[in-house]
């Protein structure tokens, strides 16, 4: 059975700095695109960025302007989401989640697993 649990997420001031984690159990992720997404109510889950497990490689949206980073941990079966220079409009609730086999995925329905979220209020 598939799990994916967040940690990480809270309440921090603007121009601040997060790390969520995304701890994936249950199977061998090496076919596995991890991706980021989060939303807020009212709104639709948002892309936030991706990465292969095997190769590493990382995409983001454009929203993000270059302040967020994804790396994972191999030894810990774990996925990071480095949040720098944050500002109110990035609060809300991030989902870590995992797509088989799908490198390029960056649509929610495009994911097989997801976690439960973790909340992050960003302060002005």
């Amino acid at each position: 059975q598939v799990q994916l649990v967040e940690s990480g997420g809270g309440l921090v001031q603007a121009g601040g700095s997060l790390r969520l984690s995304c701890v994936a159990s249950g199977r061998t992720f090496s076919s596995y695109t991890m991706g980021w997404f989060r939303q807020t109510p009212g709104k639709e889950r948002e892309f936030v960025g991706r990465m292969t497990w095997s190769g590493g490689s990382t995409h983001y949206a454009d929203s993000i302007e270059g302040r967020f980073t994804i790396s994972r941990d191999n030894a810990k079966n774990t996925v990071y989401l480095q949040m720098n220079s944050l500002k109110p409009e990035d609060t809300a609730v991030y989902y870590c989640a995992a797509a088989f086999r799908r490198f390029t995925a960056t649509q929610g329905d495009e994911y097989d697993y997801w976690g439960q979220g973790t909340q992050v209020t960003v302060s002005s």
